[in-house]
């Protein structure tokens, strides 16, 4: 069954004034994976997931003239700055996956996929960022890093790990670029992925 996959990240010695600008630097990492910083949609949730969004943007193909930078769209959504809100920012990577056309072989192509950066207020959900990190990234399923479901030979392989390589570069981006001082690299059932990881390409070798 898939996992949902996170990357939680911690600043040294943050302050939440610094949060639009530590904001900026993740969105940033996603273009120099081959995938884009262009802000998709964001959202701003008051004071826990349970309550509704004060704050919904989606950008629209049919205005190209519409401004999703990353330092714009944080700039609309953090207008003014709450402690108890989170600020939700989605943006798209891609990686390789594997498409039926073509027989039993599968073959491959690059998807993008949908990709949520959220920033946390201290008080948000009764201060879970200490859980979550001052920034935690939604990277979806763990489907594309294992492919359980797929029988593969030593070409397809190459592919998942592929994948796999991206989501390392992506950890080392965010300590690097992002300046975040811890990352954790999680999933929501709380199996250690690491050892999932470990398991699955030792099959591929």
């Amino acid at each position: 069954m898939a996992d949902q996959l996170y990357l939680s990240l911690w600043y040294a010695n943050f302050r939440f004034p610094q949060l639009p600008g530590a904001l900026d630097r993740v969105l940033q990492q996603f273009a120099a994976l081959g995938g884009t910083d262009k802000v998709k949609a964001a959202t701003v949730y008051p004071l826990s997931w349970n309550e509704s969004p004060i704050y919904q943007w989606v950008h629209s193909d049919k205005d190209p003239e519409e401004n999703a930078e990353p330092a714009q769209a944080i700039a609309r959504a953090m207008e003014a700055l709450h402690e108890d809100y989170a600020y939700e920012f989605e943006v798209e990577w891609e990686l390789w996956t594997p498409s039926e056309e073509g027989g039993e072989e599968p073959g491959w192509k690059l998807e993008p996929r949908v990709v949520r950066v959220t920033g946390f207020g201290p008080q948000f959900d009764e201060g879970s960022f200490d859980q979550n990190g001052q920034i935690r990234i939604d990277l979806g399923t763990d489907t594309p890093f294992l492919q359980e479901e797929v029988a593969l030979s030593a070409e397809s392989a190459a592919y998942v790990k592929k994948n796999v390589q991206k989501l390392v570069d992506l950890t080392t981006l965010m300590q690097k670029n992002a300046g975040a001082a811890t990352r954790l690299l999680w999933s929501e059932s709380g199996e250690n992925l690491a050892q999932k990881l470990i398991a699955r390409l030792q099959q591929l070798n």
